[in-house]
């Protein structure tokens, strides 16, 4: 098991005395051990994403809030800071694979803002990011088992009101499935959609947890 520690840049930007973009950046850090090359390629990796992010909130999003405030602010209309927000979750961290899931929160006005998730599932022995054909050594008859585990989980959610769904779900988790957007866990896959794809807003982010067995070695 690896010593996750988490890193945090945050700032209030300010624009004629008022705040128009705020942002906090969660990224994590590995203590260093045995494992240096590893440990140095998932720190880069995690720190100039957060550099990018930050860069992103400072530039971009600093001047988009600029020109809606002064927008705003010349028609007596309220308004609301930008926002930013980076958050990470470990899911899995022991025999020496690291798998975590990232929530991108940006509010950028409007009713509300928008969350993309995106995941990092790591091999320390190697130093190396895998997906999911890598587990399967890229025999594609595991996307039709997946597939066909989340309709099941979809219809059960359906028939107890306990999410709601898109009626053409099934196209939608077809054209909308990303062999990168999954995460380890204990009980097996997570495999997740972004906002949008097969639900509505209220939903969040889809998530359907695959217990594949004895059928892919994490370890491998």
């Amino acid at each position: 098991m690896f010593d996750i520690q988490k890193n945090i840049i945050e700032k209030n930007l300010y624009y004629k005395n008022n705040l128009i973009v705020k942002y906090r950046i969660e990224y994590p850090r590995i203590v260093y051990n045995s494992y240096l090359f590893s440990i140095r390629k998932f720190n880069q990796f995690n720190q100039v994403k957060a550099m990018n992010l930050k860069l992103y909130a400072e530039k971009e999003l600093f001047k988009n809030a600029q020109e809606l405030f002064d927008y705003n602010m010349s028609n007596n209309y309220p308004f609301s800071p930008y926002e930013l927000v980076y958050t990470f979750t470990p899911t899995y961290n022991k025999s020496n694979i690291i798998s975590l899931y990232a929530d991108e929160y940006v509010y950028a006005g409007g009713a509300h803002g928008s969350t993309i998730r995106s995941s990092q599932n790591w091999n320390m022995s190697t130093g190396s990011q895998f997906s999911l054909p890598d587990l399967f050594n890229n025999d594609c008859i595991y996307v039709i088992y997946i597939l066909k585990e989340i309709f099941h989980q979809i219809e059960m959610q359906i028939e107890n009101e306990a999410g709601s769904y898109f009626e053409n779900y099934a196209k939608l988790a077809v054209e909308n499935f990303q062999s990168n957007q999954f995460y380890i866990t204990d009980d097996g896959i997570a495999i997740f959609y972004q906002q949008y794809d097969i639900a509505p807003y209220s939903s969040g982010i889809p998530v359907f947890i695959i217990n594949l067995g004895n059928s892919f070695d994490i370890t491998s």
